[in-house]
């Protein structure tokens, strides 16, 4: 197990980070005393399935809409941000 003071900590980031991702463990020191272990995260799974996804957008009761309401929706959206166009 590494060893690095606090004041060691702020000068050399680049060399903790590579041991933690190494896997290693890094003990920190503050006045000669041992503050406490520094140690990498476990990864977390990330996966959604289709199914869960469809149940997160279903829960949403977000309102079905045209291809002619979505641009009826954007265009208005534009004029109120950008105002009458040059063409």
């Amino acid at each position: 197990m590494n060893l690095i003071t606090t004041t060691e900590l702020r000068t050399k980031m680049p060399e903790v980070i590579a041991t933690l991702l190494a896997g290693g463990k890094i003990e920190l020191i503050h006045r000669s005393q041992i503050m406490g272990t520094i140690t990498p995260m476990t990864p977390q799974d990330k996966t959604l399935s289709a199914r869960e996804l469809q149940k997160k957008i279903d829960a949403l009761h977000l309102p079905r809409l045209t291809d002619k309401e979505i641009d009826r929706r954007y265009r208005a959206a534009m004029m109120k941000k950008h105002g009458q166009g040059l063409s």
